[in-house]
């Protein structure tokens, strides 16, 4: 009878609200009408529900690659709660940080009802695409929620009754959600607990990796909550905060912006004494379990010999990733856009590796003769072909030899030579070009392409078998329009390219004309723009918008069609077009939607999928 009176209740609601009055206080959860709002702000109709695109089966792949740390962590969580996800007809799904489902598992039964309305992997489950729905409004909201029934916005979506939490990283970045979700006419009491406790888990088990050096410390006010996913902790490296919990940063009253700022020393008062107690610079007390610093497996790193714009703190945490893999013999690939660094993370990494000292040959096999390639990469001996020297040449893998071969745009390899490439790299030995004996070689392959390398496998325009020779992890080097830090990139450049030439500044509408154009060139671009303005100015002088470049200069809404360069693919095209549309629309999607003649959710999943910035408002 209860549940009928909310139920009523709630449709009573429903009714004011999409009729344009205001609510009574308390007749509907604050949170839920605040997601009603933004909803309706997005252009949303409550009882009409668009056509949910899904991720393509490779999109889908690709999407759970980038997130399988996440999917790593969470999976004990995700097998505790999968019982109790059966014997309540329930599923238990996680999602990235976008809300896009990366997997879910519990009743087969309910996930097949649940599939009707689009509840399953790869579909996008923002506020903005899919309505008020817990997954969504956890990401807004940035705390654990539940969603029944009908206060689900889209009316499709009152069949379901989901509780969902955030997972953040240990830099208070989100990672993801975690959620369950079942029929609305059943009670589930204990569903939004469980994923609080399970993300708690999660965040907890962020801290067991990736902090070599480093100290850490753990404290709370009691000390029984030490050793759990309750206990608060702070990361520090040579001194600077570099990560922490949630609850470490409300107890010490900080935010992510004290993460590369604050120091220890103006934060704590020394080492934990014997008893376990440690003090604030603020004179409050916890109890604290000793702090030792983990082995340094980068023992010395230091990055004052590259540019540190391009090392962003996810930057440097894939550096050490890859120099571990590296020192275990692991191939790379490297992925990112032109000019997005890829020779220089390559050659840092080989720069702390065991096989520092050795050579490192870089090939970029889009620049040799492909009637030379293979006498470059593998040698040829006397009278091998027309114009060869009379003693042969030692080919570049053989060069590489103790060292690390970089195949700089391997994606541009000819097929043809692909399956020698394999061969090498299976036998570990080498054929000169003309015949001659084989040469063992020892050397670890790292491979870089700016090409999306998985879908010339499937066009049949690369190998597979070599694909997977070379591709044992990947590393995603982000363009330089998607760091967050750009201001902090662009001086850290200025600085370094202004050595020499003192007194000349930049204004800050140059400085914002700069940052809002889209360096399709990337670091490279960046660069050498900063080069040539500083080369061209005189001493002492202020440079403004007009002494940059004259392609910095056009109109933001011309600029990715001055951008395009011949032959652009439709692909380039079409984000080159949202880009520009979403921006004309301040963000809004549905607008931008509109403008383009296409459904909202398509827009929202691609601009997702493409890393454009779209309002939620």
């Amino acid at each position: 009878m209860a549940q009928q009176l909310s139920e009523a209740r709630l449709d009573d609601a429903r009714r004011r609200f999409f009729a344009g009055h205001e609510l009574p206080e308390g007749l509907v959860p604050a949170e839920i009408v605040k997601s009603w709002q933004r909803c309706v702000a997005q252009g949303l109709v409550g009882h009409d529900l668009s056509t949910i695109e899904p991720l393509t089966a490779m999109e889908l792949r690709e999407r759970q690659q980038r997130n399988d740390l996440l999917r790593h962590l969470v999976r004990p969580e995700i097998s505790v709660l999968r019982s109790e996800a059966k014997s309540t007809d329930s599923v238990v799904i996680i999602t990235d940080a976008h809300g896009i489902v990366l997997d879910a598992v519990g009743s087969t039964e309910f996930a097949g009802q649940a599939s009707q309305v689009a509840l399953r992997p790869g579909v996008l489950w923002s506020e903005a695409s899919t309505g008020t729905n817990a997954i969504g409004t956890a990401l807004i909201e940035r705390r654990p929620i539940s969603v029944h029934g009908a206060e689900h916005y889209f009316e499709p979506h009152r069949m379901l009754a989901c509780a969902a939490a955030p997972i953040f990283d240990p830099y208070l970045r989100l990672a993801g959600v975690l959620d369950m979700s079942g029929h609305a006419s059943v009670q589930h009491i204990h569903a939004l607990g469980l994923v609080r406790l399970a993300t708690e888990q999660v965040e907890h088990r962020f801290f067991a990796r990736d902090f070599d050096g480093c100290e850490i410390v753990r404290f709370q006010k009691e000390a029984d909550l030490l050793g759990t996913p309750r206990e608060a902790i702070l990361v520090f490296r040579e001194g600077v905060l570099i990560a922490g919990n949630r609850r470490a940063m409300k107890l010490m009253a900080l935010d992510r912006r004290a993460f590369g700022t604050a120091l220890r020393e103006d934060l704590l008062l020394g080492q934990a004494d014997r008893a376990g107690a440690l003090v604030t610079t603020s004179g409050e007390r916890f109890v604290s379990t000793p702090a030792a610093p983990r082995p340094r497996v980068l023992a010395g790193m230091d990055l004052k010999e590259v540019p540190k714009a391009y090392f962003t703190t996810e930057t440097q945490n894939a550096l050490r990733k890859a120099v571990r893999l590296a020192d275990a013999g692991i191939p790379l690939l490297i992925q990112g856009e032109t000019g997005a660094g890829k020779e220089v993370f390559a050659r840092e990494m080989h720069r702390h590796t065991a096989r520092n000292g050795k050579p490192f040959i870089a090939i970029n096999c889009a620049a040799l003769p492909e009637s030379l390639i293979e006498a470059e990469l593998f040698g040829y001996i006397d009278g091998a072909f027309t114009g060869a020297r009379k003693q042969g040449r030692e080919g570049l893998v053989q060069q590489a030899n103790g060292g690390i071969l970089f195949l700089d745009e391997i994606g541009d390899m000819p097929l043809s030579l692909q399956s020698r490439m394999l061969r090498v790299l299976q036998d570990r030995e080498v054929m000169p070009l003309g015949g001659g004996k084989a040469t063992k070689v020892d050397f670890l392959p790292v491979a870089a392409t700016h090409r999306p390398l998985k879908q010339l496998v499937e066009e049949g325009k690369f190998r597979p078998d070599l694909y997977y020779r070379l591709a044992h992890y990947v590393v995603e080097l982000p363009p330089l329009r998607d760091l967050p830090g750009k201001p902090d990139i662009l001086r850290a450049l200025w600085r370094q390219a202004g050595a020499g030439r003192e007194g000349v500044t930049l204004s800050l509408e140059a400085e914002e004309r700069l940052l809002a154009y889209p360096w399709p060139g990337n670091f490279r671009q960046l660069a050498g723009v900063v080069r040539a303005m500083l080369a061209l100015a005189d001493p002492g002088q202020r440079l403004g918008p007009e002494d940059l470049p004259a392609e910095i200069l056009l109109p933001l809404a011309t600029l990715p069609t001055a951008a395009i360069a011949p032959g652009a693919s439709l692909e380039t095209l079409t984000d080159d077009a949202i880009r520009q549309a979403i921006a004309a629309a301040g963000g809004n999607i549905s607008k931008a939607a509109r403008a383009l003649g296409i459904d909202r959710s398509t827009l929202y999943r691609r601009a997702i999928w493409k890393g454009v910035s779209a309002s939620r408002h």
